[in-house]
Order: C-alpha cells, then sequence, then structure tokens
C-alpha cells in the first residue's frame, strides 16, 4: 500500500463514517434500526451496488467482525450495572445455556424438516440465530423504560450467550453433528469457566491498579480501561478458554469499580463501539451478493417465524418459569430477543470451514436477521406498553464524574441534577454529607457561584463536591440516595448503591 492509496482509503472510509453517523439521525427519528441502514450502506457499496466494490473475503470479515465484537462487548459491559443484574444472574445464566440448547434444537428441526436443510446446515443455522445480539440488545433496552428485572436478565444474556454459541458453530462447522454430545458438553464448560476465570482475575487486577495509581492525564483512564478488556479477551482465547466471555466480565467488574474518569471512559468507549458497529455493519453488507438472496427469502422467514414464535418462547418458558418470572415478563423477553450482526458474523464460520451449502447458510441468516428485526425492534416498546412493563416514574441513576486530587488526598466529584432527579428542591444544607465532602461550586444557567447552606438546588445544575479518600464512597452514596428519594432519602430508606 503507497500513501495515495492511504489516502483514498481513508477519505472513503471517513466518508463512510460521515453517512453512517448523519444515518443514526435518520433512524432515530424514524424508528428504523441503525444496523440496517449500516447494512444498506455497505450493499449500496457492493458489487450490486453504486460503488461497485467487488468484495468476498469471508475471512477478513469474520476477524474483523470478531475484533468489533469484542469492542462491543467491551461497551456493554462497562454500562451493565452489577446492582441491576446481580439479582437475575442465576437465571440470566440458564438462559443463556440451557435456553440456547432448546433454541438450537426446535430451531434446526425446523431447518431439516420444513426449510429442507441437511442436518448439519440445520444445526449451523439453529445455532448461528440462537445468540441474540449483544449490541442490538443495548442499544434498543437502555431507550425503553422497563423494569430492571427484564432489562438486567436481557442484557446479561446477551453477554453471555455468544461464548457457548460460537463453540457450537465452530464444532458444527469442523465435525458436523457431534456423536458424543457430552464430550461437546464438557469442553464448553471448560472453555467457559477458564473464560471467567480470565475475565474476572483481569478486571479485579486491573480495577486495583487504577484505583491506586493516579495518571499523568484524565485521557489515559479510558485507554486503559478499554486495554484491559481486551487484554481479557486475548487471553482467555489463548489460554484456550472464551475470549467473548472474558472481556465481557472484565468489563463489567471494572464499569462498576467506581474508577476515576468513569463517565469519561464511558463516553470513550461509546464511540468506540459505534465504529466498531459502523464498520462491522457496513463490511458484511459489502459481503452479501443481493442477487443470490431470492431463493432464500422463503427459509429464512420460515426458520425466524420458528425461532421468533416458538423457540424463543420455549426457551424462555423453560427456563425462567422455575424463577417464578411473570408471564407478562416472559412474553417481553420472549419478543426481545434480537438478532444483530452477531448471527451474521457467526454465519462466516461455516464459510471460512468450507461447509457444503455455507453461503446459502449465510444468505438465509442475512434475510432472517433483517427482516425480523425490522419487525421486533420498532415493536417492543409498544408491546411493553401494552404489558404494562413501561417504568416511565423510575428516577435515573445519578452520574458522578471522579478526579483524583493525588497531593490532597481526595477526589473532586461532579454530577448534574437531571430532569428525573429529586435533588430538585433540596437545599445544599440538606444533602447531609459525610464529615469530609463539601458542595464547593455550583454552575447554574452558565454561571458559577460558592453556594450556601440555603442554596436551593434546581434541574439542570452542575456541582462540585470535593470529597477525602476516606469518605469519597459515603458522599457518591448520600448523593445518589437524594437524587433518588430527595432529602428524607435516609428515612425512606432509599438506597444510594450505584445501578
Amino acid at each position: 500500500m503507497t500513501v495515495d492509496h492511504l489516502n483514498q482509503l481513508l477519505l472513503g472510509a471517513s466518508l463512510v463514517l460521515l453517512v453512517a453517523v448523519a444515518a443514526v439521525r435518520v433512524s432515530s427519528r424514524s424508528g428504523l434500526p441503525s444496523l440496517l441502514v449500516y447494512l444498506g450502506i455497505g450493499i449500496a457499496l457492493g458489487s450490486d451496488g453504486i460503488a461497485g466494490i467487488e468484495f468476498d473475503n469471508a475471512a477478513l470479515t469474520q476477524v474483523i467482525g470478531y475484533a468489533a465484537l469484542v469492542v462491543i462487548l467491551a461497551e456493554g459491559g462497562l454500562g451493565t450495572k452489577w446492582g441491576q443484574i446481580k439479582p437475575v444472574l442465576p437465571s440470566a445464566a440458564v438462559l443463556a445455556s440451557a435456553g440456547v440448547a432448546v433454541s438450537v434444537a426446535v430451531t434446526a428441526a425446523a431447518a431439516h424438516y420444513l426449510a429442507g436443510l441437511e442436518w448439519r446446515q440445520a444445526l449451523i443455522v439453529g445455532a448461528v440465530v440462537s445468540s441474540t445480539d449483544a449490541a442490538a440488545v443495548f442499544s434498543v433496552l437502555r431507550r425503553i423504560p422497563l423494569p430492571s428485572r427484564i432489562t438486567g436478565t436481557l442484557e446479561a444474556e446477551s453477554g453471555f450467550n455468544d461464548a457457548p454459541v460460537v463453540i457450537l458453530v465452530v464444532s458444527f462447522s469442523t465435525t458436523g453433528p457431534v456423536e458424543h454430545w457430552y464430550l461437546l458438553l464438557a469442553e464448553m464448560a471448560m472453555e467457559l469457566a477458564i473464560g471467567a476465570a480470565v475475565g474476572l482475575a483481569v478486571g479485579w487486577l486491573g480495577a486495583w491498579g487504577l484505583r491506586r495509581v493516579a495518571l499523568p492525564a484524565s485521557g489515559l483512564y479510558p485507554i486503559a480501561v478499554m486495554s484491559m478488556a481486551v487484554t481479557a479477551y486475548a487471553a482467555g482465547a489463548i489460554a484456550h478458554g472464551s475470549g467473548f466471555l472474558a472481556v465481557y466480565l472484565a468489563s463489567m467488574v471494572l464499569g462498576n469499580a467506581r474508577l476515576p474518569h468513569h463517565p469519561a471512559t464511558r463516553g470513550f468507549a461509546d464511540g468506540l463501539g459505534w465504529i466498531a458497529q459502523i464498520g462491522m455493519f457496513v463490511l458484511l453488507g459489502l459481503l452479501v451478493n443481493p442477487r443470490e438472496l431470492g431463493d432464500d427469502i422463503l427459509p429464512a422467514l420460515v426458520i425466524g417465524l420458528v425461532l421468533t414464535m416458538v423457540a424463543r418462547p420455549l426457551s424462555v418458558i423453560a427456563c425462567l418459569s422455575p424463577f417464578r418470572v411473570p408471564w407478562q415478563q416472559q412474553a417481553l423477553m420472549s419478543w426481545a430477543g434480537l438478532r444483530g450482526a452477531v448471527p451474521i458474523i457467526l454465519a462466516t464460520i461455516p464459510m471460512v470451514a468450507g461447509v457444503e451449502g455455507s453461503r446459502r447458510i449465510f444468505n438465509i441468516v442475512f434475510v432472517l436477521v433483517v427482516v425480523y428485526t425490522l419487525i421486533q425492534g420498532p415493536t417492543l416498546p409498544w408491546l411493553a406498553r401494552k404489558l404494562r412493563l413501561g417504568d416511565d416514574n423510575e428516577a435515573s441513576d445519578l452520574g458522578i464524574e471522579s478526579a483524583p486530587l493525588e497531593r490532597l488526598r481526595g477526589h473532586l466529584l461532579s454530577l448534574t441534577v437531571d430532569r428525573d432527579s429529586r435533588m430538585h428542591g433540596v437545599e445544599v444544607g440538606e444533602l447531609r454529607l459525610p464529615v469530609g465532602a463539601s458542595v464547593t461550586l455550583v454552575v447554574r444557567a452558565g454561571a458559577s457561584f460558592v453556594p450556601s447552606p440555603a442554596t436551593v438546588l434546581q434541574r439542570g445544575d452542575e456541582l462540585l463536591v470535593i470529597a477525602t479518600d476516606q469518605v469519597q464512597d459515603a458522599a457518591e452514596r448520600r448523593l445518589r440516595a437524594v437524587a433518588r428519594g430527595g432529602k428524607l432519602a435516609g428515612w425512606l430508606g432509599t438506597s444510594g448503591a450505584a445501578r
């Protein structure tokens, strides 16, 4: 590659990113899932589109897709709140393991008996589409006010189920139907255990180190956190474990460790996640040849219908009924099994392995994902309202930015009194912060002033709070409690734990 080639590549890539960013605005207004817009951009650039770019490198697509999925899982893990998923962790783990098995079996049977695929192809299709997509789930659910039990279960499931599904798809693509199923289960359990151990170890060590080392620039914290997440994936994969489970768990530990500059880290990870999604979807769109899809539309619709209306509900009912989950929540979680780029990426595995009919598998998965994402994504808020599962009155969590003050042995906390915060109308003195913490500055309507104990906080105020190391955690808990329960939060028993 010459410098001229580099210039052309940078120009093309930057233009695609700008178009994709503008498309997010359009998709958010129209309700159209953004992944379909990105796929459309890739198809428009492909061999059958206006640009006519010839691209059929499934191996390169798989490698880049894996890298993008690592970033997406890291972003999702950093945003997953431990307090939200802790109560539902057992049910989410069962849904991500036993639920996947039920879904694979039912979907594979439909692909064989209704769509006419051979058993090996049917099993691959069943395994590929049984994984809910982390990017789709994270992006859709965080815009819908749902009870924490539903959101926590679905987010944890989407973060956990990529690992067993990847193992199944790789196994079916290399050996076909497995005769000794117990050996496959043992291998899967070993890989998941190794991945979990590596992820938790890297996350704990990373959080321990970042809390004790004051980096010279705030911009280094997001880089360090994302580097640790990628390290967890690579170490887990090299150790013959599940790298995807490792990166998700490590990111979740780091995201819940109250590290300095956490909001900045979340923003950095969110930006990287968008770049990963855009690049991944555009590349997948390039790999598709629309002229080849005609014969695979009907099989894709049939398999998708069985997956959505039979396999997914059966897996949810079988896995969540023992946990006494109400039927309304089971119904919503059945419909919220969103598919996205992950199944399409996994569909490149049999292509790289040279499985007979792998191109048809890819086309079926592509059509299924596009059609049913277009149906499920926009209708999910409507279904939540019909089932009366909306949670519009729940106060949003308080985002507290923490910057270390090494010489003062303290921290500077910054926060905003948002629209739903019950901190509105509370006097500064009524915050009752612990000794060693104090509100030092209030920024209101662009003007800053030093508050008095009688200063009444208002929506939109930005607060700067100084807290020593000894009382930082207590100060943050008190601020969150007041934001959720008002000045009587202590009497009302409102928790100040981070969500």
